[in-house]
């Protein structure tokens, strides 16, 4: 079965996730693409998205269609071309509602399974859990052809072992949207030993016609990007609790996030960025990841108690940020979680924050917020004059900026060492495409 054939039937598993609703969006689009060619105008395409919540379905349906309106306004002369032969259709405010239609009478929305019978892909993007998932995968199985291709969009188990105990035969594959799926330009791809070489063709196809860019990574837990971002974030719930014995956890969790916001000139801090992703989801990454990987301390008591807390950020289903380590007010940071009394304590730039901001020194010349170099063409020769300022500062703010730089170093090189990652080049373009640094971590910086 080649590619265009295969497409013609697919199925997403949570479909109405955060994740799921993406790739829903990526797949109705390309799907109707398809179809739109004269070579396949005679033949049925079914895109069957499923999920546990009928509710949640019925929102992810004015979801797909605000979205694909979107899509296609910012396509309109690819889809002049589709339409060439629809006289009725002369206006662009024509030719989009056509598109979306025909890309949602593709759709069928349900919870139950038994619609995959005839998928000839399937995409498993429910929660991180290796037994839900295998027992799920096993379901979709006994339904599904043999030939069925399986793509999982887990973020940190080994896709051997969804495999192995979903007795799947090499048909899965780990490919790793990142959020949100529509719009993030990354995905990493992860076949397992046994993964076939006609999956791993058909998601190179994908990958290809979904204008991703596609980082390999080895079948080892977390994989590249969450393999740094996991490291990178308990390093700085460690240092946090180092800095808590003089300014106390929520003055640690405060400095942290802003040196790695400011100092290392990234688009967030790392608690804010650990509230984007959701601290239930760091958490389950944590465990998930160290369940597989010994010798290696990869969780921290701090994300428990969170959890007890239930103190859990992410995103709201109209996409503003939820509470987490930090307090948000028009989705901006303004205050920080105190563990002992459970309430935020608010940023004050005359008190205790302001005090904070004295202690870390005024930043080395030539800083520059992330924004502001973000499409600036001299960003590499700004960034190495401003880090090689930074290295020489004695604040204590250009001193755990630069520790910070050193560590962020160190786990990149480690996943290179460990064969996580192929090569440095790998590492450095997962952090720069799918977390959107300026710059990768192993580099001549520090």
């Amino acid at each position: 079965m080649n590619f265009d054939e295969r497409i013609r039937n697919v199925s997403i598993i949570g479909a109405a996730g955060k994740m799921g609703s993406g790739i829903a969006l990526l797949m109705a689009g390309e799907m109707a693409r398809s179809k739109l060619k004269p070579e396949n105008r005679d033949f049925k395409y079914r895109l069957n998205l499923i999920d546990v919540s009928d509710d949640a379905l019925d929102g992810l349906s004015g979801y797909l269609r605000a979205q694909l309106t979107k899509a296609g306004e910012k396509a309109c002369v690819m889809l002049r071309e589709l339409y060439k032969d629809r006289e009725e259709l002369v206006e662009n405010f024509d030719i989009i509602p056509a598109f979306v239609d025909d890309a949602t009478s593709l759709i069928r929305m349900g919870t139950d399974l038994n619609v995959v019978k005839d998928s000839h892909v399937i995409f498993e993007a429910i929660i991180e859990d290796k037994d839900i998932k295998v027992d799920v995968l096993k379901k979709l199985d006994s339904i599904s052809g043999k030939d069925t291709l399986y793509l999982t969009n887990t973020s940190s188990i080994p896709i051997h072992v969804l495999n192995d105990e979903a007795k799947l035969g090499g048909r899965i594959i780990g490919f790793h949207f990142y959020n949100p799926p529509a719009v993030q330009r990354l995905a990493e791809l992860i076949p397992a030993d046994k993964t076939t070489q006609e999956l791993k063709d058909f998601s190179s196809e994908l990958a290809k016609r979904l204008r991703k860019k596609i980082v390999p990574s080895n079948d080892i837990a977390g994989f590249i990007g969450n393999g740094h971002f996991l490291r990178d974030g308990l390093y700085a719930i460690a240092e946090a609790k180092k800095l808590s014995k003089d300014h106390a956890l929520a003055g640690g969790i405060y400095i942290m996030n802003k040196i790695s916001q400011d100092l290392l000139v990234r688009p967030m801090g790392i608690f804010q960025l650990i509230d984007y992703v959701g601290v239930d989801v760091y958490h389950c990454i944590s465990q998930t990841v160290s369940g597989y990987i010994k010798g290696e301390k990869l969780t921290d008591d701090l994300l428990d108690k969170m959890m007890e807390k239930k103190v859990m950020g992410g995103q709201r289903a109209d996409g503003s940020q939820k509470d987490g380590f930090l307090k948000y007010e028009k989705g901006r940071p303004a205050g920080v979680y105190d563990l002992d009394s459970g309430k935020y304590k608010m940023f004050d730039p005359q008190g205790w924050s302001g005090e904070l901001d004295k202690k870390l020194g005024k930043y080395p010349e030539g800083f520059y917020p992330w924004r502001t170099l973000l499409m600036d063409p001299k960003k590499e020769e700004k960034l190495s004059a401003f880090f090689k300022n930074l290295n020489a500062s004695s604040t204590l703010g250009s001193k755990l900026a630069t520790a910070y730089l050193k560590n962020s170093k160190q786990i990149g090189q480690k996943l290179v060492d460990s064969k996580v990652a192929k090569s440095a080049e790998d590492v450095n373009a997962v952090l720069l495409n799918g977390f959107y640094h300026l710059y990768g971590p192993i580099n001549d910086y520090v």
